[in-house]
């Protein structure tokens, strides 16, 4: 399979010019490229490789999965990354989105609570020479969400289901920092942007309709 070829697709007819309907195009060229650079077969498994550039979310096994590529990209769209960043992710996965992250931004925080997710990540990402990520697995009952020795962070970004706004999350952005997390149900949430003003005061900015996996952990749902 042409892999490169897929990937051009795939941004062109996914991300940049999507089918009409509740979806926006992506217009940060940075975001774009990102998309157009990051191979996301090699993020998946080997059985899966073949639909990698497919309009669909995939699994990547542990009951988890690898996000749709149009989710992937509006999300870190709304994160207005500009290169100059500290970002916190939760939930590493596969290491697809992670990767977007370390092409645009300074500096990476991910957080996995899977501890073979987050070593074949870690093999992506080193493959990939992205080395500006640090990874840290949080698989100890009730670990707390986020990565406060780290704090704070520019941008942090949620790719799981929350049943509400963590606090301890919002506590961790920097004054101007921007946080997009899906939140709701377990089976059905709403993706939000909470940006922190310099005094404190959060606002927030509703996007589209998503479905996430659950955010396991204390301020997330319980196991």
């Amino acid at each position: 399979m042409n892999f490169d070829f897929a990937r051009k697709k795939m941004v062109q007819e996914q991300i940049a010019s999507p089918p009409s309907g509740d979806r926006k195009p992506i217009t940060d060229r940075r975001v774009i490229d990102a998309m157009l650079k990051i191979p996301r077969h090699i993020f998946v498994q080997e059985a899966f490789a073949a639909q990698a550039y497919s309009d669909t979310p995939l699994p990547i096994g542990e009951k988890q999965t690898i996000s749709q590529p149009y989710m992937v990209a509006l999300m870190t769209e709304l994160l207005s990354l500009t290169g100059s960043e500290k970002v916190l992710e939760i939930g590493t996965g596969s290491g697809y989105q992670t990767a977007i992250l370390a092409t645009l931004a300074d500096r990476v925080c991910s957080a996995e609570r899977i501890r073979p997710l987050a070593l074949r990540a870690r093999k992506c990402l080193d493959s990939l020479k992205l080395f500006n990520v640090m990874l840290r697995i949080n698989d100890g009952e009730g670990s707390p969400i986020g990565w406060e020795e780290e704090a704070p962070f520019d941008a942090i970004i949620v790719t799981a289901g929350a049943p509400d706004v963590p606090d301890i999350l919002t506590d961790q952005l920097a004054p101007g920092g921007r946080l997009v997390i899906p939140v709701g149900t377990d089976s059905e949430q709403q993706l939000l942007k909470i940006v922190k003003s310099g005094d404190g005061t959060l606002e927030t900015l509703t996007s589209v309709g998503c479905r996430f996996v659950p955010l396991i952990g204390r301020q997330g749902w319980q196991v």
